[in-house]
């Protein structure tokens, strides 16, 4: 009876020793890592963490499940698990800065909250923490492994979205601007995908040309006429604008007019791609 007893009890005890820990967890994440004055640094390690961790994942993965993997040099490796780690990112922050500029009520100009340009919150302040991690993480790759992982321009690309991203969720100025800079990650996946499908032998299929087709469609609305958009809203609300910070206004016009002019540039030789591939096919 007393053992019988005995093992009812014990499943209660469990429960309340994990609501216990659950709580504890809680009150852990709440005061130190999403409180305001943490954000910036927890957000940032956050994202360097989840960049490491998707990048062992992809390695591991992609070791038992993709043939292609194995027989890769240990550059095309260490690139391939890059790949995966940028696609991640990418997926997460399109996604989420759709959400803000977009969707959320935050940037809404019938927000009666303050300045639309000042404008922030716990969570998009960590959002832009862990972009600007993945940035940080993939910049310091493209360094050490330079020129694999990419050239000059990817150098620059990173250190501009690094900077701005880095001053956006630290001052909170800007983030609406910065989102939508950040939207444009959504070209990524596919740009990745081509690499891919070049690197596996497929770059004659179906899915190689399908893959072109969608990278011009995607590019010209998420780098051409979503900047463009941005630069009209930053002109209906240039009052606004000229309250930021002076490095803040530079940041609001050179970075997006530098990473225009780059996407103008890279949007000419996916057009002369595409094209060509189109050609080959008729």
């Amino acid at each position: 009876m007393a053992t019988a007893m005995g093992r009812k009890a014990a499943p209660a005890r469990n429960i309340v020793a994990f609501r216990s820990y659950q709580s504890r967890a809680e009150t852990l994440v709440k005061t130190y890592l999403l409180a305001d004055p943490f954000i910036p640094y927890t957000s940032v390690f956050a994202g360097i963490f989840a960049c490491k961790m998707v990048y062992d994942l992809c390695q591991l993965i992609s070791s038992f499940y993709f043939r292609t993997y194995t027989t890769l040099t240990k550059i095309q490796r260490i690139e391939w698990n890059n790949r995966g780690m940028s696609t991640v990112h990418a997926i997460f922050i399109s996604a989420v800065s759709t959400y803000f500029a977009f969707w959320s009520n935050l940037f809404s100009d019938h927000n009666p909250d303050g300045l639309l340009i000042t404008r922030s919150s716990p969570l998009s302040t960590f959002t832009l923490g862990v972009s600007a991690g993945y940035f940080l993480s993939d910049l310091g790759m493209i360094c050490w492994f330079y020129p694999s992982l990419g050239g000059l321009e990817y150098v620059v690309h990173h250190s501009l979205s690094a900077i701005a991203v880095a001053y956006s969720m630290y001052t909170g100025e800007g983030q609406l601007y910065t989102f939508m800079v950040l939207i444009s990650e959504v070209t990524t996946p596919e740009i990745n995908m081509r690499w891919f499908l070049d690197t596996a032998g497929l770059k004659r299929s179906s899915a190689y040309l399908i893959n072109g087709v969608v990278i011009f469609f995607a590019w010209l609305v998420a780098r051409i006429l979503l900047f463009i958009y941005m630069f009209y809203h930053v002109y209906l609300h240039y009052d606004q604008v000229i309250h930021m910070h002076i490095f803040g206004i530079l940041l609001v016009f050179g970075v997006p007019s530098a990473l225009g002019v780059m996407n103008l540039m890279w949007f000419g030789k996916i057009i002369k791609g595409l094209k060509k591939n189109l050609a080959k096919r008729l």
